[in-house]
């Protein structure tokens, strides 16, 4: 039996899954081993992980930097070991007075570019080990800050204690940290509750299929290398001289800003290309 096609593949991860899980769900399905995800989720966290399956694994690392976006809860009044509800409750406090206004203030507040404070409880590396180990150890992690980019942080709802919010971040953004830093600027704590990933680049909710219908037919719903590169990456169209120079790994002139996909004249990609240098090459010469 033929493995799946090269490509992408949306799905849907379910709520209690690791990523891996649903790697390694898809590689029986797919009939491959070469499977791999562009950016985990948290096994609480439901919605769009993309999968590369075959050569098309080679674009998850850039896939990965694109923006994302979230549908999430906060619940305010409660903090937790994770800043989630899988962790063990800190602290509770009395929400009640908390103001819809303040609640604007601070999700404007961490709006933009920002500095976050990773979750300690996350898979961020100190000295080569994961930040949960260390703290899953009874250890103290203090992680530095980082630049992020969240470019929409709406309230959508509020529920008593328990904001409705929508998330639109740069990757590497924790949606958890964001919960905790509002609770925290409001002064009784917060932690996520719900968090659904709906968009990964162009690739949304709407194309997500679930694993069950994934059993159905998996290869028809794999989004075929060229396609998924058109998809997500601004075209550049070759002469059949720079379709072969480049399928030999040879430099092209320099065509504008950022990575492009380099296609032939048949329509096929040859490679992922930035200031003219090949970074992928789909289909070398021979």
């Amino acid at each position: 039996m033929t493995s799946a096609p090269d490509g992408l593949l949306v799905v849907d991860k379910p709520a209690g899954w690791t990523s891996h899980d649903v790697v390694g769900r898809t590689r029986r399905l797919a009939r491959t081993r070469k499977v791999g995800h562009a950016g985990t989720l948290d096994p609480m966290a439901t919605g769009v992980l993309l999968l590369g399956l075959g050569k098309a694994t080679r674009l998850l690392g850039h896939l990965a930097l694109t923006d994302k976006q979230y549908d999430a809860t906060i619940r305010l009044g409660q903090t937790t070991v994770t800043d989630d509800a899988e962790g063990d409750v800190l602290e509770t406090r009395d929400a009640s007075g908390v103001t819809d206004e303040a609640v604007a203030a601070e999700l404007a507040r961490l709006t933009g570019d920002i500095q976050q404070v990773p979750s300690a409880v996350s898979a961020i590396k100190v000295d080569g080990v994961r930040s949960y180990a260390r703290v899953r150890s009874g250890q103290e992690v203090a992680l530095a800050a980082r630049p992020v980019t969240v470019s929409r942080f709406d309230l959508l709802a509020r529920r008593g204690d328990d904001l409705d919010v929508t998330v639109t971040c740069s990757s590497g953004t924790y949606v958890r940290a964001l919960a905790r830093d509002v609770g925290a600027a409001l002064g009784v704590g917060a932690h996520l509750t719900a968090l659904r990933r709906t968009r990964v680049g162009p690739f949304t909710l709407e194309q997500a299929r679930t694993l069950e219908q994934l059993e159905g037919d998996l290869d028809a719903e794999v989004v075929l290398l060229d396609d998924a590169v058109a998809q997500s990456f601004p075209r550049r169209d070759l002469t059949a001289q720079e379709a072969s120079a480049l399928s030999y790994g040879k430099r092209l002139d320099a065509a504008g800003p950022g990575v492009t996909g380099a296609f032939d004249p048949d329509g096929r990609c040859v490679a992922l290309v930035e200031d003219g240098r090949p970074l992928v090459v789909f289909r070398p010469a021979g």
